[in-house]
């Protein structure tokens, strides 16, 4: 997703720019702001997620156990209540809260009352870095193509190779999930279009307002 954000806007941008008329330079400069912007923006926002998570799961498993202390004949009750509204009958119910309790009481309502399966969150930092350089490989490929390409055809370039990467990631996303690929190189497809010709509007409708 990170890659693929940042294809999109970094593409968008540069092409966005590149209508209004802008010199080679401004929209070099323009798409490297966005890419480190963006990149930015991605860490901040995985790494604000990531923490309020990981808060939010201890200060739970922190109640959790506070009420194991206080309550565990109650605590039983109620994870056998988890399982007999899964199918199981209320002996066998609370005889695997019972059993399950006694190797980790903790654990056991961490996982099937609160819905925490893994004790041990994702590192914030870590998360935010992975983020930032995934949006980055991203962003680099059309700021690359604008680079490269000559002025008259600079539009066309960046577009062109910024879909064909957004179709190569789609299809591998798609894959990777056991989605349709060809429905997930449409939507990605569309999508990139869509927001390359609103950017390239919005450049074109200031470029000429600006002359």
């Amino acid at each position: 997703m990170g890659a693929n954000d940042g294809v999109v806007s970094t593409a968008s941008l540069i092409i966005g720019v590149a209508a209004s008329h802008a010199s080679h330079n401004s929209i070099l400069v323009a798409g490297v702001a966005g890419l480190v912007a963006g990149a930015m923006s991605m860490a901040a926002g995985e790494y604000v997620s990531v923490s309020t998570q990981s808060d939010t799961e201890q200060a739970d498993i922190a109640r959790e156990r506070l009420e194991l202390s206080a309550n565990p004949e109650f605590e039983v009750a109620e994870l056998a209540d988890i399982y007999i509204q899964r199918g199981l009958d209320a002996p066998l119910a609370k005889q695997v809260a019972v059993q399950l309790m006694a190797k980790d009481a903790l654990g056991a309502h961490a996982r099937d009352e609160l819905g925490i399966s893994e004790m041990i969150s994702t590192n914030p930092l870590q998360a935010a870095i992975t983020s930032a350089l995934s949006f980055t490989v991203g962003a680099g490929l059309p700021l690359l193509s604008a680079w490269l390409s000559p002025d008259r055809v600079l539009t066309w370039i960046v577009g062109m190779i910024s879909l064909i990467f957004l179709m190569i990631l789609g299809g591998l996303s798609a894959h990777m999930g056991g989605a349709s690929i060809s429905k997930g190189i449409t939507r990605v497809t569309f999508w990139g279009v869509l927001a390359m010709l609103l950017t390239a509007g919005i450049g074109m409708l200031f470029g000429t307002t600006a002359a």
